[in-house]
């Protein structure tokens, strides 16, 4: 029995042995077989000095990145240190065809980290020319891309055709659709139109000749139902009627940007502090957009304070809302620098610690740094 049970270990032992081998020289034989070099090639390659690259880092840097490229890129996405040397130079030429300089991809790969791990050549040259159709000329197509990487990995068919169809159906295109792409890169990827969303924008009263028309249309178009209805629903609690909040979303609609804790602060300053009027705010939509802690709050004490003091100009009522939408050169130079020196150096200390009054708890409020897309 043992002697039967050793032959049989053997044998096996023979057929393995046997079977590895095959497959060794077979290997071998396509190795040779499907080399893209010869021999000679890699001779004369030598002979001129001219070297493939042999890693990912070489790969960049024959590209034309530096040192600090490099280290920009390869923090943002360590992956590419390994990554495979003919695929990336693949997705290297292709961009470059494209016209992106090695700072173009370093902001594309702080933007989107994994660009060069997509497969950016499937359907590349169907997806060059309906872009270059869209954006009129290949420079603009560049900026577009460097500013929204995903336009390479989007979906052509199922989603990128659909979006700009839908969008030029609602009257937003040529010029006006390439300006929004190009400010709002979430465009694509965010666009959704319903019944709902058709009725809101028919509220804002805005006509498709409009200025304002391609942005409440694709600000609408990107953002949820829910927040748009939560952002009206905001306002309307301080006593603005509804349809005077959807007029002013049609002559401002950045307000659909603003945060919902953000216009409730604002609104909350101006209505109870400055005892202004909704509807008032509602006219002047600019304070709505206005920082609280370093425009809104230093610019009214400053006021009380040149009240005080029974200095001219003084801030009044009727030429507030003009003296907290001047830009900060200018408000210092009219009701500030205007005064004698040391006047003026004693309003210009009480202006700075009035900005530096921080908002309860503001100083340990944790900074969230956004880093890459979307914003």
């Amino acid at each position: 029995m043992f002697s039967k049970a050793h032959h049989l270990l053997q044998l096996r032992f023979l057929v393995f042995a046997s079977n590895r081998q095959f497959w060794k020289d077979a290997a071998s034989r396509v190795a040779a077989t499907c080399s893209t070099i010869c021999p000679d090639q890699a001779e004369i390659l030598r002979e001129t000095g001219i070297e493939s690259p042999r890693n990912s880092s070489e790969v960049f840097k024959k590209w034309g990145c530096t040192e600090n490229d490099l280290l920009n890129i390869f923090s943002r996405h360590p992956y590419l240190r390994n990554a495979r040397v003919t695929p990336l130079s693949s997705k290297l030429e292709l961009l470059s065809s494209l016209g992106i300089t090695t700072s173009d991809l370093v902001k594309m790969i702080n933007c989107r980290p994994r660009l060069l791990r997509c497969r950016i050549n499937n359907c590349f040259h169907e997806r060059l020319e309906f872009f270059r159709t869209l954006f009129g000329s290949g420079e603009v197509l560049r900026k577009a891309i460097v500013r929204n990487p995903s336009l390479l990995t989007y979906d052509l068919q199922d989603r990128i055709k659909p979006v700009i169809a839908s969008y030029e159906e609602m009257g937003v295109s040529g010029n006006d659709l390439t300006i929004m792409l190009m400010s709002r890169p979430t465009m694509i990827a965010r666009t959704s139109f319903n019944e709902e969303k058709m009725e809101f924008i028919k509220k804002t009263g805005v006509s498709k000749g409009s200025k304002m028309y391609k942005y409440v249309v694709v600000l609408i178009g990107i953002s949820r139902i829910e927040t748009i209805q939560e952002k009206v629903a905001n306002l309307e609690i301080f006593g603005c009627p509804e349809d005077e909040v959807w007029s002013l979303l049609g002559r401002a609609p950045f307000i659909l940007t603003l945060s919902v804790e953000k216009v409730k602060r604002n609104m909350i300053f101006l209505v109870g502090t400055m005892k202004l009027s909704p509807k008032l705010v509602l006219q002047y939509p600019h304070l709505l957009f206005s920082n609280l802690d370093m425009v809104l709050k230093p610019r009214l004490l400053l006021a009380g304070k040149l009240r005080e003091m029974k200095l001219q100009p003084q801030i009044t009522r009727s030429n507030m809302m003009r003296a907290i939408r001047m830009k900060e050169e200018r408000f210092l130079t009219v009701f500030v620098r205007c005064h004698p020196e040391n006047v003026a150096k004693e309003l210009l200390e009480f202006y700075k610690n009035a900005k530096c009054m921080k908002r309860l708890a503001q100083a340990s409020k944790k900074k969230v740094v956004n880093i890459g897309f979307p914003f």
